[in-house]
């Protein structure tokens, strides 16, 4: 038991660069009072003391806003940052080294009984006001931005963004941004977010825009050569789509 807090305790110190002592971090982190009291509450859960591992779970929701079921299931070195509006379901799984921020659902889309909540592998984050919904996997490593709404299953190394959630970096691209990020020390990606995530709207734009200027240069083609053979006269196309990009939003000059 001891371990385990110890453990819970130094990883705060691995995600959290405010954290400044044992003893603080003892005392003032509600998202630590939350998991420490739902060990608790799971135990007796397990043991068949259903109501009051319940009410060990409400008093845990009363003094910190984090609402864990007793039936949930946590694995080592879990943390909540922040924590304020955290709920995690009854059939819910989170895996070791994983970290959740404020306002995360790890909810269910069912009234049925059974598993209904979402299972994390390892080593997953989970952005600010992020919805997993439903009784999906989300592999190892992966990244759900801030305020996302994940729907459907996560691969392994995965990052998500959106409403709905699309997978904007898979696993062999996560991989690659991981060993950089080692190499230079950079530690994990707060909040979910990872530096130039790409627009998936915007790429899925820009990819039928080539497509276009693409036909155009052919047309342009066709007519020419028609011309030239005295089928049909020259006719003027639309202008050239060489410079026409969608650029994904920029973040605001703070300057």
């Amino acid at each position: 038991m001891f371990k385990r807090l110890r453990d819970d305790i130094a990883c705060v110190f691995e995600r959290d660069p405010a954290a400044r002592n044992a003893f603080e971090v003892l005392t003032t982190y509600p998202g630590l009072h939350a998991v420490m009291m739902h060990r608790v509450s799971h135990a007796l859960w397990e043991r068949g003391f259903k109501w009051l591992a319940r009410i060990l779970s409400n008093l845990a929701r009363l003094l910190t806003g984090i609402e864990i079921h007793p039936g949930a299931r946590l694995g080592q070195r879990f943390f909540i940052d922040h924590g304020m509006g955290v709920v995690i379901g009854e059939t819910a799984v989170v895996g070791d080294d994983c970290t959740l921020y404020h306002g995360v659902t790890l909810g269910g889309t069912s009234w049925q009984k059974g598993k209904r909540h979402p299972s994390l592998g390892r080593d997953v984050v989970v952005g600010a006001g992020a919805k997993v919904l439903g009784p999906i996997h989300v592999g190892d490593g992966a990244r759900i931005g801030s305020n996302a709404v994940v729907l459907k299953p996560v691969p392994v190394g995965g990052t998500v963004v959106g409403v709905p959630g699309r997978v904007i970096e898979h696993a062999a691209d996560a991989a690659t941004r991981r060993r950089a990020d080692t190499a230079k020390r950079m530690g994990f990606d707060a909040y979910g977010a990872t530096r130039d995530a790409p627009d998936p709207v915007a790429n899925a734009v820009n990819r039928m825009l080539d497509h276009i200027h693409i036909l155009d240069r052919r047309m342009e083609a066709m007519s020419r050569a028609l011309e030239e053979q005295g089928i049909t006269r020259h006719f003027e196309h639309l202008d050239d789509l060489e410079d026409c990009v969608l650029d994904p939003a920029e973040p605001l000059d703070k300057n």
